[in-house]
């Protein structure tokens, strides 16, 4: 039963910061595994209108004390729709509340179903997520299911003729949005995304949690702008021309950049290759999901992942480094561009006894952790649990709410400190930084404050040139801007920033809302063409930054902004 006293408890949590599925796995004294909670809400959320109705109309909150209207529409949908039924031992007492009820709550299920015109569960299910989408507005596109093959593991060409055997090639993200005739379920449908390789992408609500491809990991769940700064990185390198030296990934968990980079060296496939990828993340709890990662990859003959290690501290003339020429930085930040994907789903509950807020009472069973004793968690009929999920993307921070100037500058300045410090590894010639943000003063305001620096200009840093970039990536229309989009904006940006147009043609954008199936997201490219620094620091071919406040105190108090996105949807 604790699998469903967590579920509560996360979802009636507060916000914390972070990703909905990076706060399960951060979560601590949980007592079921991460995966089962998360995959139990995310299931439910699918079917929360249909269960509510059924709950209701079977009257089963009047009839049964120990149920409240979450705990009972998480019963209740493993009871009518999992294959294993509830997971707790039969006499458990609440698990008996439900089953009690059985015959009524199993009738009402059938009689939603025909309400609905529905011959099937499937095309119910279908015709719930297609009535979601329409209410929310979101029905002229889905974004997509993005996929990254492995190719520590696998093939692009293995994983077609295994895992996508069955799914039909179509030529367009938007033949992947789903069918609006009522009730059918969707088509086994595969994409093959032409600006990052080994990348395919399918239609919204495809489950791979259980096949043998990803649980060998040879398929990793990751979305699509989060392969940019890996495949930006380290280009379209083959034997031939394969990558020189080590490689650090500085803001690292969960893994999934830390993982594509290990797959692109690997795709070079030198038998010799000692490269080493240096991986590391700031939270020692985070550290451990890093680790899990790379492991499920089979990285780990590559990848050194440091616990608890903040880029920041270390020494670049450490002994271990002197041969790191890339570096990968992906650091904390707002999370505007983030749509809503790993946020806290709405569900709509069954109306039933009325508590408003927890209760002292309940934080003193919540100690217990949902132990199987059949305390009941308090009632949350009148509590709002979150945002609808919009998107089924993997990675990054969703922003709490609206982002005030104060931490949107000194997220900026820590971040244009993480740059500079990777600027001024001895070996390094290529540094990508991204965040998955829409403000120009997390994007183009570093990039512009980064090469106005003196490291950058004493050691001849520039933006990696359009025209340099990898072939996919080149044809990429979105690009960096000089001002904000939303006009008249008060995040604290500079109004905007004076970057040349090749240096903001060297910027790469996504946007929410558009054809591609993406959330915001920035990624620019940093490389050295001399190999000494020039102490006179020659003045480099590009306009002055606009000025940005690096004066405020406090820029080492970011949040430890977490992202997950490796083990399950």
């Amino acid at each position: 039963m604790s699998l469903y006293f967590d579920a509560v408890a996360i979802l009636t949590a507060p916000a914390s910061g972070g990703s909905f599925k990076s706060r399960i796995y951060s979560a601590r004294n949980l007592r079921a595994k991460p995966a089962q909670i998360y995959a139990l809400i995310t299931e439910a959320s699918k079917w929360d209108v249909v269960l509510a109705e059924v709950i209701e109309n079977a009257g089963i909150l009047n009839l049964e004390r120990k149920l409240n209207p979450l705990l009972a529409l998480l019963l209740v949908h493993d009871h009518l729709l999992s294959k294993k039924g509830i997971a707790a031992p039969a006499a458990h007492p609440i698990r008996q509340a439900v089953e009690r009820h059985k015959v009524r709550l199993k009738a009402e299920f059938t009689k939603a179903r025909v309400r609905r015109g529905c011959g099937s569960v499937e095309q119910l299910k279908s015709t719930i997520l297609r009535q979601k989408r329409e209410a929310d507005g979101s029905s002229h596109f889905v974004y997509p299911r993005w996929v990254r093959i492995n190719n520590i593991r696998s093939t692009l060409e293995e994983q077609l003729k295994t895992t996508f055997a069955d799914y039909r090639r179509v030529d367009s993200l938007m033949q992947l949005a789903p069918e609006e005739e009522e009730g059918k379920p969707k088509k086994k449908l595969v994409y093959l995304d032409p600006h990052i390789p080994d990348l395919v992408a399918v239609p919204y609500g495809a489950d791979f949690t259980s096949s043998p491809a990803y649980k060998n990991g040879e398929i990793i769940l990751q979305d699509k702008a989060s392969c940019f700064p890996a495949y930006l990185l380290l280009g379209d390198r083959g034997p031939a021309n394969p990558w020189m030296g080590d490689l650090v990934d500085g803001c690292a968990a969960p893994g999934n950049k830390t993982t594509h980079m290990a797959s692109l060296v690997a795709k070079q496939k030198q038998k010799s290759s000692r490269k080493r990828i240096y991986s590391m993340d700031a939270s020692k709890v985070r550290s451990k999901t890093l680790q899990k990662m790379v492991a499920l990859a089979g990285a780990d003959s590559m990848v050194t992942v440091l616990q608890g290690q903040d880029f920041l501290a270390l020494d670049p003339q450490d002994e271990r480094f002197q041969d790191v020429s890339g570096l990968l930085l992906d650091p904390s930040c707002s999370g505007s561009g983030i749509i809503g994907r790993d946020d806290i789903p709405a569900l709509t509950l069954p109306k039933g006894k009325v508590v408003a807020t927890k209760s002292k009472s309940q934080s003193k069973k919540r100690k217990r952790q949902g132990d199987d004793d059949g305390e009941e968690a308090g009632d949350q009929s009148n509590v709002t649990v979150g945002a609808p999920t919009a998107s089924p993307s993997d990675e990054n921070d969703i922003p709490d709410g609206v982002m005030d100037p104060d931490r949107l500058t000194k997220l900026s300045n820590l971040q244009a400190r993480i740059v500079e410090h990777a600027l001024s590894f001895p070996a390094a010639t290529h540094v990508t930084y991204s965040t998955c943000s829409i403000h120009l003063i997390e994007n183009e305001a570093v990039v512009a404050r980064v090469l106005a620096s003196e490291v950058a200009q004493r050691r001849h840093w520039r933006l990696l040139r359009r025209d340099e970039q990898p072939d996919g990536l080149r044809k990429w229309k979105y690009r960096g801007v000089r001002r904000d989009r939303e006009n008249g904006e008060s995040n604290g940006s500079p109004a905007e920033v004076n970057l040349s147009d090749e240096a903001l043609e060297a910027c790469l954008r996504c946007w929410t809302g558009d054809a591609e199936g993406l959330g915001g997201f920035f990624v620019a490219g940093f490389v050295r063409d001399a190999q000494e620094d020039d102490e006179t620091s020659p003045s480099m071919k590009r306009a002055d930054p606009a000025p940005v406040n690096n004066k405020v105190d406090g820029e080492d108090d970011h949040d430890d902004d977490d992202e997950w996105g490796g083990f399950s949807d």
